[in-house]
């Protein structure tokens, strides 16, 4: 089967099993509610469901910590109920992505309790492990401030072992061939029961070498290519999606000079720049972000997002713009995390301002490569910051007014649903939203229906326009003869700029995609526009040949 490139034009939604329907009344979201609200995703427009990790876990890191990496943990459901769930997506036309955590396994995994007891069993070597705690043990642990080493002493084992993440994941040994191949049966299996590709989990540990004499950081780019090809020999349009927040002059080593590599990567470098723009309206780094991550092969693609699952890392900015953004979106020290990033839902840190908001997610939407987008996201959910770390932005989803915001049945959820403030379930939910033609969701299925109107960004080769104004981002498109131009206004205050979209061929005319309004060029071929505060132009561009074919229609 011939890769048919289908994640270049996707819009992918990604969504934890545990907090969005629950269907048998036990608190815990599952796949047969999941099933019963795949109408609901296949009408917001989505094309992809990304699933954060369901497999059987202890759940001490929201299932990052796998104890069984062939079943559906027990609260979730059957390895029955998620092909159906799969069967479900495929008859709507939607793709199904499944994390793959493979940097680490969870402390509780036969494989780590076999190789903790018994020095000589062939799991042993399927982990890291050192007689004596390395000198460098505080150096390099992900989440600092609540992680305090990245090697921890084994009772059991009476040696040391090593855990990039917290101490009770233990890192897998990855350079080791018997793990690659384990790891490549977990993608083989899953790809049997109807997974169109996975998110890859820190991708930058899973290949790096690892160990008590390791001082820098040494990638192995070819075990890269050995998933890829994989995947290519059992199932040709499968992916990859990476979660490798690396600067830019290495994402050619991630996405193979051929395209050889990893299919799809975050695009870290560009969201911290443009919450950075948003807090500034300043748009300069975030062009020079964009234009730092052009270079990427012909079948490869960037993921665009505002916020993840995780906290908003801010690690790439300087300390001046990280302040910056501190101040304009997490000001209290509660709502930042690990020194680096801002532990809080999109919504609450616009102040759930309407136009601002989606002024930012028509900016997402339009960057070069393809949205993702998280549950929540399209009815501007919130956060409840008396959970501990990442856990406040993963609360349940809102459905309605009933009792738990329609997720459960249960008087005690999973996870407590907001139920007081500006973002509780009486306000934010999607059964008033539906009914509400000016909503933040109808907004946003129309913003998903237009950006799959508009394969140029997906496909097309795009420049940045200046239009001499800091607080404006013009973005040109041009694929197979036709062109877009997409233009934000970060300020607040309306203004006017000057656009030359470009000269030659297509450069007359601009036709608003939203409402179909026309913008004319004067004789110098420059377009002045007049941009309200946070407003945002989709255009088609058309030289007279376009003007007298819609006229015509």
């Amino acid at each position: 089967m011939i890769n048919d490139l289908w994640y270049k034009n996707a819009v992918v939604y990604c969504l934890s099993v545990e907090t969005f329907m629950d269907a048998n009344g036990d608190g815990i979201g599952d796949f047969q509610g999941l099933a019963r609200r795949l109408d609901y995703l296949a009408g917001l427009g989505i094309t992809a469901i990304w699933l954060m990790p369901f497999q059987t876990s202890p759940g001490k890191d929201d299932g990052y910590d796998v104890s069984d990496y062939y079943n559906v943990d027990p609260r979730y459901g059957t390895l029955g109920d998620f092909v159906e769930f799969t069967h479900g997506a495929k008859q709507r036309g939607i793709r199904v992505l499944i994390d793959l955590v493979v940097n680490h396994t969870s402390d509780e995994h036969p494989w780590f309790q076999a190789a903790r007891k018994d020095e000589s069993s062939p799991y042993r070597d399927w982990y890291i492990w050192s007689k004596e705690k390395p000198e460098n043990a505080n150096q390099g642990m992900v989440f600092p401030g609540v992680q305090k080493t990245t090697w921890s002493r084994d009772k059991v084992a009476g040696q040391y072992y090593f855990h990039r993440f917290y101490d009770f994941q233990p890192d897998l040994n990855t350079a080791n061939p018997q793990v690659q191949a384990e790891i490549l049966k977990i993608m083989g299996f899953w790809i049997q029961l109807g997974v169109s590709g996975f998110r890859m989990d820190a991708v930058p540990f899973v290949i790096a070498k690892k160990g008590a004499d390791i001082d820098k950081a040494v990638e192995q780019y070819d075990m890269l290519r050995t998933f890829r090809e994989f995947l290519q020999w059992r199932q040709g349009d499968a992916i990859i999606l990476a979660e490798a927040n690396v600067l830019p002059k290495t994402d050619v080593n991630y996405f193979g000079a051929d395209g050889d590599r990893m299919h799809m990567m975050f695009n870290f470098q560009v969201n911290q720049t443009l919450f950075y723009a948003l807090a500034s309206s300043d748009c300069a780094p975030l062009a020079k972000a964009l234009e730092a991550t052009r270079t990427r092969p012909q079948t490869a693609q960037w993921g665009h997002f505002l916020r993840n699952h995780d906290e908003l890392d801010l690690g790439r900015l300087t300390e001046a713009q990280r302040n910056r953004v501190f101040a304009a979106f997490g000001p209290d020290k509660n709502m930042q995390l690990y020194g680096r990033g801002i532990r809080r839902r999109f919504s609450p840190m616009l102040d759930g301002n309407r136009d601002r908001m989606r002024m930012a997610y028509s900016l997402m939407f339009s960057l070069p490569g393809t949205p993702v987008l998280r549950y929540g996201d399209e009815i501007g959910m919130g956060e409840d910051l008396s959970l501990p770390e990442r856990k406040c932005a993963r609360t349940p989803m809102q459905w309605s007014t009933e009792p738990q915001a329609g997720f459960t049945k249960s008087e005690a959820p999973v996870v407590p649903v907001i139920s007081s403030g500006a973002y509780g379930f009486q306000h934010i939910n999607v059964a008033d939203q539906r009914r509400s033609p000016d909503s933040m969701l109808n907004w946003m299925e129309r913003l998903i229906r237009m950006r799959k109107e508009v394969p140029e960004i997906g496909w097309g080769d795009y420049r940045v326009i200046d239009v001499e104004e800091e607080g404006v981002l013009a973005i040109r498109y041009d694929w197979r003869n036709n062109a877009v131009m997409i233009v934000h206004n970060l300020n607040e205050k309306p203004i006017e700029v000057r656009v030359d979209p470009g000269r030659g061929q297509g450069s007359e005319l601009l036709v608003d995609i939203a409402d179909g309004s026309d913008s004319r060029a004067d004789e110098a071929g420059v377009h002045h526009l007049y941009l309200e505060g946070y407003a945002y132009k989709w255009f088609r561009v058309g030289g007279l040949d376009y003007l007298l074919r819609r006229t015509q229609i």
